[in-house]
């Protein structure tokens, strides 16, 4: 399979061998199941963790679970990105302009905490 068309070829016959082996075990599938499966009773019933269901279907999670995982997850990216200031940080060139780029980006994190510990969306009930 050399030349131009070599590689497509090898390709071609890769995806033949996969579109087959598909089509061998459902065709297999088909051949081996039963005809009729049993349905035993509560077979479609939801399940959960071993547990029979009971009561509705439908709760109302609390919007300040929301909260906390925004919360987190806006903090926890915003701190990755002082990892990578921190292996630079000992560079040359990086003296001044780096701390106090810092110091903005930790004051608004630290403003961003202020907001929410202030509007007593941290608070626990």
């Amino acid at each position: 399979m050399d030349g131009y068309l070599g590689s497509y070829a090898t390709l071609g016959l890769v995806v033949a061998a996969g579109v087959l082996l598909f089509v061998a075990a459902f065709g297999a599938n088909r051949l081996l199941r039963p005809a009729s499966p049993a349905e035993p009773a509560g077979k479609r019933i939801p399940y959960e963790s071993g547990i029979d269901p009971v009561g509705g279907d439908w709760a109302q999670a609390q919007i300040r679970y929301y909260v906390y995982a925004y919360l987190y997850v806006l903090f926890a990216v915003e701190a990755v990105f002082l990892f990578p200031w921190a292996v630079i940080f000992d560079l040359p060139g990086f003296g001044g302009a780096a701390i106090a780029e810092m110091g903005i980006f930790v004051a608004v994190l630290a403003l961003g905490i202020l907001y929410a510990w202030r509007k007593k969306i941290l608070g626990w009930t």
